[in-house]
């Protein structure tokens, strides 16, 4: 394939993109702001399209965040490819912040104490017997492992990502909108200035600007 590498990413390295990509966040997030707003679709089409990302990455459901997003984008007649870049709110720079927001919300949406211990001191034997339940293909033990972690863990922060995930995503949404209704804008004047020119000079004659800057 065109522009593949020699040798292909390791675990460590993929892991290490993952965590910082090579551009940096900042970079990064650059790129992506320019990449929603040079899309084609309509303010509210790239509006919905990153809400839906940005309220999939509230849930809890890691790995599944591409898919869900894109089901709330089908549902909000939203842009595909911005509900996937949507979703880049979601990185390990704002993780720790969600899910510690998500599940404290979530406890005391349920009537729990929202400052309770997150259980993690097990979460690693759980997720390990998850892992292996899968490997082995024994999906009543997958179900009893994830029980075990659903309960505690998973539940509250879904409760608790669904609203949050709601409210931020609005937020963005609107901003979002707004931003695209600009850009769109000047693109259009841009685009009716580049053609004024050229309409000019197949006329023979200077184009407006070429007249006002010889005035």
């Amino acid at each position: 394939m065109l522009f593949r590498r020699r040798t292909p990413a390791g675990i460590v390295e993929k892991l290490r993109v993952w965590i910082w990509p090579r551009r940096s966040w900042v970079r990064s997030s650059q790129y992506v702001s320019k990449r929603i707003f040079r899309l084609t679709g309509t303010p509210h089409a790239v509006a919905a399209g990153v809400a839906a990302g940005v309220f999939a990455s509230f849930t809890p459901f890691l790995g599944f965040h591409f898919a869900l997003a894109f089901l709330v984008a089908y549902l909000l007649a939203g842009n595909m490819i911005a509900a996937a870049l949507g979703t880049f709110i979601g990185n390990p720079l704002t993780f720790p912040v969600i899910w510690a927001s998500t599940y404290a919300f979530g406890r005391l949406l349920l009537g729990q104490e929202a400052t309770g211990a997150v259980p993690f001191s097990d979460l690693g034997n759980i997720m390990s017997h998850i892992g292996t339940s899968l490997w082995h293909w024994d999906f009543n033990e997958f179900a009893v492992a994830f029980a075990d972690i659903w309960h505690p863990l998973l539940k509250p922060m879904a409760v608790g990502g669904i609203p949050l995930g709601i409210l931020v995503g609005l937020v963005f949404y609107i901003i979002t909108r707004r931003m695209a209704v600009y850009f769109h804008s000047v693109r259009q004047r841009k685009l009716l200035a580049k053609a004024n020119k050229i309409r000019a000079r197949t006329a023979g004659l200077p184009a407006k600007d070429d007249m006002a800057r010889r005035a």
